[in-house]
């Protein structure tokens, strides 16, 4: 089992910049891929950024590239998402995932554990 503990969230006028964090325990051999997706009611669910462990090799939405800057510290089993130059429709719950496996990160279906989400609220 895995543990994913997300930090960070809040309110942030547009321009402004937010970094989410996310915590694992656990299992940690389950957490080679871990990535950022986010939702707003009554939409599903879509991604935003991914790291692997091995290669630290990275994946971005089109929409968040050259924004958002997903990282990971392996000694601490934590990925990060930095994100700047926010926008009103970045507003969304943000949630972290991990999976076993670097192939496809793009897909939810990889993932197999998620943590609880966090808000992210830009005004503008």
């Amino acid at each position: 089992q895995v543990q994913l503990v997300e930090s960070g969230g809040g309110l942030v006028q547009a321009g402004g910049s937010l970094r989410l964090s996310c915590a694992a325990s656990g299992r940690t051999s389950s957490t080679y891929a871990m990535g950022w997706f986010r939702q707003n009611p009554g939409k599903e669910r879509e991604f935003v950024a991914a790291i692997n462990r091995g290669d630290g090799s990275t994946a971005y939405a089109g929409s968040v590239k050259g924004r958002f800057t997903i990282s990971r510290d392996n000694a601490k089993n934590t990925v990060y998402l930095q994100m700047n130059s926010l926008k009103p429709e970045d507003t969304a719950v943000y949630y972290c995932a991990a999976g076993p496996t670097g192939w496809g990160v793009r897909s939810q279906n990889v993932y197999d554990y998620w943590g609880q989400g966090t808000q992210v609220t830009v005004s503008s």
